[in-house]
């Protein structure tokens, strides 16, 4: 393993920093920027059974030290994902990819996954119980323990790839469901999703977002996300994804200090396009800096002392 090499869930990737859903795409247009095999992988674009236009505009808000979306799901559906963006994908990604799973239904969270379990290409799948931008799915699943391993528990049963739960951090303790995804069969949670938040125009006096609300990210919730990763690598015993804020070496080494495995970078994607390159030749010399040799070696050390 090199210096930068982590191990997700079973999976060793060369360095911990994933690109997120939602900020990455299928991977085409990053790929036409810079070779988007030094990530470690990254987890495509939210995928649900059909095709989702996504919510009204205007659905992209500005906000104090970050960024507000309501966009909703927006995908070309699973048959498509398969059909067109995988192939496309396989030539300009070499490794896993992570496929992030949406549904509105657990039939529908099941069907997408055992659909995705049959792609040679998936190495993990990230499932999205925690939306905070559609109605009558998502997040509905995620504030429940109870629907959280339910979703789990049925999405196990069809898939043999390690199993990712990704959490909202709109709920009175995370722990809690993070450990009824694990005790349903998670191979990992990965945390925090967006937010929920909402801007207001003084000219109109209405809601900026078409939605209403919309789910918050950005450097704003760095200190939130870090709170519940340290929380949550307390409480289970797979691996926790860190995201949330991440724009940083900096941001990263603190994620997984607080517990993180690896780290998922989102919205700072959206503001620079090559915040992952950049981030991914900070480290070594952080690393170099701080005395540490493999930065696996500094998993969870916030908790020793």
């Amino acid at each position: 393993m090199g210096r930068l090499s982590v191990n997700l869930c079973g999976i060793e990737i060369d360095n911990p920093l994933i690109p997120a859903s939602g900020t990455f795409g299928y991977g085409q247009e990053y790929a036409e920027l810079y070779d988007i095999n030094c990530l470690g992988t990254f987890s495509f674009k939210g995928t649900t059974l059909e095709p989702r236009f996504g919510n009204p505009a205007p659905r992209i808000a500005e906000a104090p030290a970050g960024l507000l979306n309501s966009v909703g799901l927006q995908n070309p559906g699973v048959r498509k994902v398969i059909e067109e963006e995988l192939p496309k994908l396989r030539t300009v990604f070499r490794k896993p990819v992570i496929a992030n799973v949406s549904g509105f239904s657990i039939d529908e969270y099941v069907t997408v996954c055992e659909k995705l379990n049959r792609e040679e290409q998936v190495g993990w799948l990230e499932v999205n119980v925690s939306c905070p931008n559609v109605h009558g799915g998502g997040m509905s699943f995620g504030t429940d323990p109870s629907a959280a391993a339910a979703v789990t528990r049925a999405v196990r049963a069809v898939t043999d790839k390690p199993l990712i739960l990704k959490l909202t951090p709109n709920v009175s303790d995370i722990t809690e469901i993070a450990l009824a995804c694990e005790e349903a069969g998670a191979d990992a949670v990965s945390l925090i999703n967006t937010v929920l938040a909402m801007r207001i125009d003084l000219k109109t006096r209405k809601p900026v977002l078409a939605n209403v609300t919309g789910g918050l990210s950005g450097p704003a919730v760095f200190p939130l996300a870090l709170r519940m990763v340290w929380q949550v690598s307390q409480a289970v015993h797979i691996p926790v994804i860190g995201l949330g804020g991440i724009c940083s070496a900096e941001n990263v080494m603190e994620m997984m200090l607080a517990g993180a495995t690896a780290v998922q970078i989102g919205s700072a994607n959206l503001k620079d396009p090559y915040a992952c390159p950049r981030i991914l030749a900070e480290l070594p010399k952080l690393m170099d800096r701080l005395g540490i040799v493999n930065i696996q070696d500094i998993i969870g050390g916030a908790h020793h002392g």
